[in-house]
């Protein structure tokens, strides 16, 4: 897919599109074209798709280079650099503009850096920068994804991301490195651009724990079990597309009748299990999972638990707050609301249900219950909505957002028509 929102050429493309029809609606004959301009080819250098050791509070120097591998020379090539929040841009060259995007759909906040080289690239030559861009590893840095692209037309993030930040420092230049080996012609997977995607992995850790209240009542009460997920850092945790950082998986107790559940996934009789509310939890955030219990009788022993399933967390050292028990205390006589048959997943029981809820850490929370986070504040949140098994939320269109674009008007005897553009975000990474 297109490496970003194409808002330059999509204004560039419709302006065309309008002046074509101008001249057919004024009966004017178009002027014969000139032969197309040759259809610019860049290749990037070989880079590892994986970086690991980096240090938090260090800094990590971007290695790129890239080849023209068409016929002619171009007149300028643009160099986009985007990163995760656990890596940030230090100084830009004057050359450069930065843009911070937040997050939405199932994409984090990200920030970007497009730096243009206004020079002639020669056909059939190795480029790269005179100085490479450096990146700052921050504290909460863990697994973080950085983002590479060369490209003819310098594209844009979307327009509605914010204002752009122009770099201050010296500007930088491409020198030829003769010697590298050129890229092949026809080898690049794209016309006019290139791109590379890079694992950034800092030397780090996160404490994912689980907490819970007291659990208690009489026989008839309907009591909450609300079962907490924090990250308590210092890294924040970036997960794979598509998946949970990690899942909770709640055993309710005997004795117990569910009538409210957070909308988890039913895995056995009693048993649930939670998601997270997107792909990412930042150091400090908490995720809640709360539960409606009626109980129906005192079963001694009677114990609700929670633990962590799903992806490893090698990254996760302290395994102890992995898993907890919550004892069910039944206190004196039957409240006579009511006890029923003892169950602990009855009939009213629903996976569906669930407490609505709000989410501080870059997205809706797809499970229920509320989310909040510390340390850096989301820059954007998410448009998808809940749902009903726990895990990540769905995307569907939501992030698509409407521009007003170009307009003109071609005007005939007697008649005027207006052509309005629009166009959608491309949501890339």
């Amino acid at each position: 897919m297109r490496h970003a929102a194409p808002g330059t050429r999509t204004l560039r493309q419709a302006t065309g599109a309008l002046g074509a029809v101008a001249l057919m609606a004024l009966g004017a004959a178009p002027a014969v074209a000139a032969d197309p301009a040759p259809t610019p080819h860049l290749v990037l250098g070989e880079m590892a798709p994986r970086v690991d050791g980096l240090k938090p509070g260090g800094t990590y120097d971007v290695p790129v280079s890239f080849t023209n591998t068409g016929t002619a020379a171009l007149d300028k090539v643009y160099l986009q650099y985007s990163v995760t929040r656990g890596l940030s841009h230090t100084e830009l060259p004057s050359n450069c503009i930065r843009y911070d995007v937040g997050s939405y759909d199932e994409l984090p906040e990200k920030s970007y850096a497009i730096c243009e080289f206004d020079q002639p690239v020669e056909p059939g030559v190795v480029y790269a920068p005179e100085k490479a861009l450096t990146l700052n590893v921050l504290d909460y840095a863990l697994h973080d994804e950085l983002r590479v692209v060369v490209d003819a037309d310098g594209s844009l993030p979307g327009d509605e991301n914010g204002v752009p930040v122009p770099g201050t420092g010296p500007a930088v230049k491409l020198v030829e490195k003769p010697d590298a080996t050129p890229a092949e012609p026809g080898s690049g997977e794209h016309e006019g651009w290139d791109d590379a995607n890079v694992s950034v992995n800092a030397e780090n850790t996160a404490d994912l724990q689980l907490s819970a209240g007291k659990l208690s009542g009489k026989v008839g009460d309907t009591v909450s079990l609300e079962v907490k997920l924090t990250n308590a850092g210092p890294g924040w945790v970036l997960g794979e597309l598509d998946n949970s950082v990690t899942k909770v998986r709640v055993t309710i107790p005997a004795g117990t009748t569910v009538t409210k559940a957070a909308p988890c996934t039913k895995v056995g009789a009693g048993v649930y299990e939670c998601g997270t509310a997107q792909r990412w939890l930042k150091e400090n955030a908490v995720e809640r999972r709360t539960f409606k219990l009626r109980i129906d009788k005192a079963v001694t022993g009677a114990k609700a638990s929670a633990k962590l399933t799903g992806q490893a967390r090698p990254y996760d050292k302290n395994p102890e707050n992995d898993s907890l028990e919550i004892p069910l205390d039944v206190t004196g006589g039957s409240s006579g609301n009511g006890g029923g048959s003892a169950g602990t997943d009855g009939g009213s029981s629903s996976s569906t249900g669930g407490d609505s809820g709000t989410s501080t850490s870059g997205g809706s929370g797809s499970d229920g219950g509320s989310t909040t986070s510390g340390g850096s504040s989301a820059t954007g949140t998410s448009g998808s909505s809940t749902t009903a098994n726990g895990d990540l939320a769905s995307t569907g269109s939501g992030a698509a957002l409407p521009l007003a674009g170009a307009a003109a008007a071609a005007v005939a005897v007697g008649a005027g028509a207006v052509l309005v553009v629009r166009r959608r975000r491309s949501a890339q990474q």
